[in-house]
């Protein structure tokens, strides 16, 4: 093996991340937020509702929320696979970043429903909000695992 063929697979390995036991984890906490989809987000209104913007117009669920749903489901679902799959440094950096910002949103989501003079945010929604918190806290894990 030439010595620019060593410095060119040293360089695929350093670009790498092995998850170990995070990978099951974030496996878990991502079907977590997939069933959180399926319990109620506001009023009686489950999050797959609030996603596709399906709810009862009664209830006024906002922007907010449904942002949250939208971002949580890139987020959470989208980028945490590609990062999985991938085991990319990069993928794992925006998976982790952009999941703290997503979790701040969810947060900025629930103090809507509460502060609405409606129902009040749902069990999924909180669930939904942590699920994105231990991801995004077990993405940076990974991230400032790097040597």
């Amino acid at each position: 093996m030439s010595e620019e063929q060593d410095v060119e697979q040293r360089g695929e390995v350093l670009r790498q991340f092995d998850p170990g036991r995070k990978a099951l984890i974030i496996a878990s906490v991502m079907l977590v937020l997939v069933v959180s989809a399926l319990l109620p987000w506001a009023g009686g209104s489950p999050g797959w509702e609030v996603l596709t913007g399906q709810t009862d117009p009664t209830l006024k669920v906002g922007l907010l929320p449904r942002l949250f749903a939208i971002n949580s489901t890139i987020v959470g679902l989208g980028f945490g696979a590609l990062a999985l799959i991938t085991r990319r440094w990069g993928a794992a950096f925006l998976a982790g970043v952009a999941g703290l910002v997503v979790t701040f949103e969810g947060m900025i989501a629930i103090w809507s429903r509460q502060t609405s003079g409606h129902t009040g945010p749902g069990f999924g929604l909180v669930l939904a909000v942590v699920c994105m918190a231990v991801l995004a806290i077990q993405w940076m894990r990974i991230v400032w695992s790097r040597d």
